[in-house]
């Protein structure tokens, strides 16, 4: 616990000149190779970046491109608009983009509330209120799936379609999860640095990790919530997906009224960063039917 303590403390005492370093390029989580010096720095991008209040906190989000509105939403604890930016790419030749930084990720401050289902919609609508009085679409990775999920049922006439990658059934009984911050920097301590250079208060990262911890310990997000799902729903996630295993999207998709379902083959959690020419492949047909 010392050991952890010290870590944190000094990766924290850090954070300002993490926060110089971290302009661009930026990294997702276990990147293998660097990114290209001129990629767009997406969730720390002054040019397109902009806050709104939701609750008690302060949501960061970043808008590209015209059309129709679509919401791309990252993943969870590790996850950061960066590792979303092939989707941001593609999908802002034709739509609107409004990537958002979730509860806690990035530039987005972690209020005072407890993590809940109707915290992560209300996040959701906050952004979305500020930007269009439209319905939109959603692209949610993991986490960012079940924020869609969540946002789809509570508020069903804003949502046209919706994509879901890596997110399937959730209940408590499926998994435990626990935070261990000192083994995600042993990992990959280049990218924790960079996400505490952008968080308005990394000395609170230990609460986030914990906080994210027992919503998943604690929330179902089963038949009750997908029932209430009206939009057309893509379900896509990889065959070897250990964070979302298969028989966990099975369910999703066998529940939720108007869906469709694509696996990628040899493809783990992070499907669309292993092989995003056959994610895209599945998207585009989706989208425009």
């Amino acid at each position: 616990m010392k050991k952890l303590l010290f870590s944190l403390g000094f990766l924290i005492s850090f954070s300002t000149i993490c926060q110089a370093q971290t302009a661009k390029p930026l990294r997702h989580f276990m990147q293998q190779t660097p990114s290209p010096e001129e990629a767009i720095p997406y969730g720390n991008n002054p040019k397109a970046g902009k806050y709104v209040q939701a609750g008690d906190a302060k949501i960061y989000y970043e808008v590209y491109g015209e059309g129709e509105p679509f919401v791309v939403l990252h993943g969870g604890l590790l996850g950061s608009t960066y590792e979303m930016h092939q989707f941001i790419d593609s999908l802002s030749k034709r739509y609107q983009v409004i990537a958002i930084s979730t509860w806690g990720h990035g530039k987005s401050e972690l209020g005072k509330a407890p993590l809940s289902v109707k915290q992560k919609a209300g996040d959701i609508l906050a952004v979305v209120n500020a930007v269009t009085s439209d319905s939109v679409n959603i692209l949610g990775f993991s986490d960012g799936g079940f924020g869609g999920y969540m946002f789809a049922a509570l508020y069903p006439e804003r949502v046209k379609k919706m994509i879901a990658i890596g997110a399937g059934e959730q209940t408590p009984e499926l998994r435990r999860m626990e935070f261990n911050a000192l083994e995600l920097f042993q990992l990959d301590p280049a990218f924790m640095e960079q996400q505490l250079g952008l968080m308005p208060e990394p000395d609170r990262l230990m609460e986030l990790g914990n906080q994210i911890a027992d919503f998943y310990n604690s929330t179902s997000i089963s038949k009750d919530l997908f029932e209430k799902i009206q939009c057309p729903v893509l379900i896509i996630a990889g065959e070897n997906d250990r964070n979302a295993a298969l028989e966990t999207i099975l369910s999703g998709y066998r529940m939720i009224p108007d869906s469709q379902l694509g696996i990628i083959p040899n493809a783990g959690h992070g499907v669309f960063l292993e092989n995003f020419p056959a994610v895209w492949f599945s998207i585009v047909p989706f989208l425009r039917n």
